[in-house]
């Protein structure tokens, strides 16, 4: 099944979340790996491994959005009250503007400190900013405060899932599943 439908999500969508939330994983423990490393070359393959990471996350959200906005969100079940209709467009929104800030932020970094980058060791990524120290501390603040609130709204987005799973008993957690997790 490839477009939503008004019970399920469709597969490029599944694979769009289940694939960035494991690259959101991998990229948290990247970014403190490579932070914590002692100055050395295998700190620098950390940081281009997590750099690149970012890239591939915000390609991959871009793609996502475009796909959410052309295929219509499966229902929520008909005795969603309002609060939590509210409560799950916002975070939604805030997923989805977190996952593109993140990566974004991170750019802004690599580029005010004047660090040639190629993504994966292949594609080189332009600036988008001049190099600029202040700028760069700027970037690192916000690059972190952006994490910790993606941190604080994924515990909302997994408590919520689970909520629905194994106290609403509802199909919510389920219609995003691999058709493959669901019968197993």
């Amino acid at each position: 099944m490839l477009a939503n439908t008004a019970e399920s999500w469709g597969t490029p969508a599944k694979f769009f979340h289940w694939t960035v939330a494991v690259l959101i994983l991998v990229q948290i423990a990247l970014g403190f790996t490579a932070a914590a490393w002692r100055l050395s070359p295998m700190k620098l393959e950390l940081f281009v491994w997590h750099k690149s990471t970012g890239v591939l996350i915000l390609v991959l959200m871009l793609a996502r959005l475009a796909w959410r906005l052309g295929n219509p969100s499966p229902a929520l079940p008909a005795n969603t009250p309002p609060w939590e209709r509210t409560a799950a467009h916002a975070s939604h929104a805030l997923l989805y503007g977190l996952a593109l800030a993140l990566p974004l932020s991170g750019w802004v970094i690599n580029s005010a400190a004047g660090v040639p980058f190629s993504v994966f060791w292949l594609v080189p990524l332009p600036s988008i900013v001049a190099p600029d120290e202040r700028l760069e501390e700027l970037a690192k603040l916000a690059h972190l405060s952006l994490l910790i609130a993606l941190c604080l709204v994924l515990a909302v987005h997994i408590g919520a899932a689970l909520r629905h799973h194994f106290i609403k008993r509802d199909s919510v957690l389920l219609r995003m599943l691999p058709e493959t997790w669901r019968h197993a």
